[in-house]
């Protein structure tokens, strides 16, 4: 079955999930994509859709779709609030739901884009997908108990700019898409959700825990995958997760690092001994 094209038959209509990925992806209205990758995570988990990782397509101009707000920023650009009023709480959230957001298009890039894989890694980039989108409609949702829409605050582009740095690479998409940059989200999420419970917002610290247990998730599938590619080529990954870093100027990391959720995430012991040594350097530094 070719999954350049749809295929009907007399009972069902059978969804291609990496021609409906480059699709949503493609979609600019945030509700209409989560709402789309969630479906058709849905068709896929039922056995209405099917997937050919053989198939190539053309990429599209305009990626990732999105709308014309938030305004996009340099990262120094942006307005940092104290947690305490409502007004800085309804600012996290909106760069939270940004975060989620971007996650969307990232996980749907990864399942269109990259030909060849198994067909599990677009299953499980698909489901990646579906449940950034769940955590984009919490946010949003209490975002508008806060007053405010996605979009009414600026927003920088990080986390897309790494996409298209790596969009002919798929071990680099690997090892620094999820197990870089998401994984950051890790280290960063108990010390934020401390902040929210200390303010007593504890609806927003309950998304937090959503989040951060299904990132781990995400983590997990990035380091499998980025793993499975190491062991096809014949690669080390601490040596060549060193390299792609270095070759793709990947942020350097800094603690503190959550070791639990990055172990529970796929992480090694001997990756997370270099990170110790990256906290006891900073440690030592700031003495």
């Amino acid at each position: 079955m070719n999954c350049s094209d749809s295929v009907e038959s007399a009972s069902s209509h059978v969804t291609c999930i990496r021609r409906a990925a480059l699709d949503a992806l493609r979609e600019h209205e945030p509700v209409v994509k989560a709402d789309a990758v969630r479906a058709l995570y849905a068709r896929w988990l039922d056995g209405h859709a099917q997937c050919d990782p053989s198939a190539a397509f053309d990429e599209p101009a305009g990626l990732p779709g999105r709308p014309p707000k938030p305004e996009l920023v340099e990262p120094r650009q942006l307005r940092r609030r104290g947690m305490q009023s409502p007004e800085g709480r309804a600012v996290l959230l909106h760069a939270l739901a940004h975060i989620e957001f971007n996650a969307i298009n990232l996980a749907l890039d990864a399942v269109w884009r990259f030909s060849g894989m198994p067909v599990d890694f677009y299953g499980d980039w698909l489901k990646v997908a579906a449940e950034e989108a769940h955590h984009f409609s919490l946010l949003r949702a209490r975002l508008a108990e806060f007053g405010h829409v996605y979009g009414d605050f600026a927003a920088h582009d990080g986390l897309w700019d790494m996409c298209e740095r790596t969009r002919v690479d798929v071990l680099a998409r690997m090892a620094l898409v999820p197990r870089t940059l998401e994984a950051r989200g890790l280290d960063a999420s108990p010390p934020i959700r401390a902040r929210l419970q200390q303010a007593g917002d504890h609806a927003s610290a309950a998304i937090l825990d959503v989040i951060l247990r299904d990132e781990i998730g995400h983590v997990l599938i990035g380091n499998r995958w980025f793993r499975f590619l190491c062991d096809q080529h014949g690669h080390d990954p601490h040596v060549t997760y060193l390299r792609l870093a270095n070759e793709y100027h990947a942020p350097k990391l800094r603690g503190p690092f959550n070791f639990d959720a990055r172990r529970e995430a796929g992480f090694d012991e001997q990756e997370l001994a270099a990170l110790a040594g990256l906290s006891q350097d900073a440690d030592n530094a700031d003495a």
